[in-house]
């Protein structure tokens, strides 16, 4: 086992915060493998790049000798988690819940180690308790805490419904390190309160509490909102090689070094080296190669990489998309924006009608594709390259 030291440095890596890190530096130096465990609710299919920043970070445990317990909230998940919502979430069936529980199963061991991975469903003693184990568990918390949340007491100070249910979310989270043992639970930096009811729910069954590890949330494609398929803004885990790849070439040059830090395995010094090549004239475009390559060989293969590099280059860098075009925002409704005002905002065309007209000539694309009517809508998503005629184009971001 490597030593507490270099424990340490890999396990910062990406990290926001570590409390207390003084007890996690002590739990190491115990010698003995250490119980980290995560918790994903499976309100939605498909996992995105955004939940895997949690997941490597496990897989750096696993690496460390640690025993990793991937947790998946079918209870919690019926429940719904209000982290951040101004409303109160609609619960899902069981069925849904387990059906995208399966999918979670399969895409997981993309990353982790399943010989070093422990699946657990918190179902299993969620469904053994009573109404008196839940009240005994309810009267080890305060309302009074519980409205410290601040999405709580939002809603709670603007007359806005918090549903019972809601409260015993984070209860039900906390419980699961309680029935667990964990040594230390790892959750988005929107889950500090609900990571910390688990510390205090340990002590309070008499258990050395859990170190908490807050990780950072992933900005989506356009680097604005946090990364969700609702936004469109989002790399699937389940996406095609092209389409996987394509979208990491897509981002701005100043998130690929976001991306780099929080989703590549890569030493911090090789990433630096990167940057200090970029500095000194390397064209961004060839770094961000890198990047899409190793993430889309990590879901895939080497090969598929491979080849959607080659399907990329020939798509849209050899001698079709000069390297240095416009990279523009647009602000739209939540309609979005027509395409032929979108074209004639960005000054891709002198006027609407002129942007019908080449539409309808084929000669508008959108990443290559060609748009033959300028009346679509154009939503909010992740950056894309639009072209009119053989010299014109513009890197749009629509928000």
């Amino acid at each position: 086992m490597a030593s507490v030291s270099e424990q340490m440095e890999l396990i910062k890596r990406g990290v926001d915060e570590i409390l207390p890190e003084e007890e996690l530096v002590r739990k190491l130096e115990s010698g003995c493998p250490l119980k980290v465990k995560a918790g994903f609710d499976p309100t939605a299919p498909d996992l995105h790049l955004g939940h895997t920043v949690l997941i490597n970070k496990l897989r750096q445990f696993q690496e460390l000798d640690h025993e990793v317990l991937f947790l998946i909230g079918d209870f919690t998940g019926m429940i719904g988690d209000p982290t951040g919502k101004n409303t109160t979430r609609p619960s899902l069936t069981k069925e849904e819940v387990l059906k995208n529980a399966r999918t979670y199963e399969q895409q997981i061991f993309k990353i982790l180690d399943p010989k070093k991975t422990t699946v657990l469903f918190n179902s299993s003693w969620m469904q053994q308790m009573n109404a008196a184990d839940l009240i005994q568990l309810a009267a080890k918390h305060t309302v009074a805490r519980m409205l410290e949340r601040d999405d709580f007491n939002k809603r709670y100070k603007s007359g806005q419904m918090i549903a019972i249910h809601e409260l015993l979310y984070p209860l039900v989270q906390g419980y699961d390190s309680v029935v667990l043992q964990a040594d230390v639970e790892l959750g988005g930096t929107d889950q500090k309160f609900n990571l910390l009811v688990g510390r205090q729910l340990q002590e309070a069954y008499g258990q050395s509490p859990q170190v908490i590890l807050t990780m950072p949330i992933l900005e989506g494609l356009n680097g604005m909102q946090k990364m969700s398929k609702s936004l469109n803004n989002y790399v699937g885990v389940s996406d095609s090689p092209d389409q996987m790849f394509g979208k990491f070439m897509s981002v701005s040059d100043e998130l690929m070094w976001r991306y780099f830090e929080l989703l590549s395995f890569r030493p911090i010094a090789e990433t630096e080296q990167f940057k200090a090549d970029v500095e000194a004239g390397k064209n961004p475009r060839d770094i961000k190669f890198l990047i899409a390559e190793e993430i889309t060989a990590r879901f895939h293969s080497k090969e598929a990489a491979a080849a959607a590099r080659i399907g990329f280059v020939a798509q849209f860098q050899q001698g079709t998309i000069p390297d240095d075009i416009p990279e523009v925002d647009i602000h739209a409704g939540e309609g979005g924006i027509l395409l032929a005002n979108l074209l004639k905002d960005v000054g891709l065309v002198g006027s609407t009608s002129e942007a019908y007209r080449m539409a309808k000539q084929g000669a508008v694309k959108m990443n290559g594709e060609k748009l033959p009517d300028a009346r679509v809508k154009v939503t909010a998503g992740q950056p894309a390259v639009f072209q009119v005629g053989k010299r014109r184009f513009a890197r749009v971001t629509v928000r």
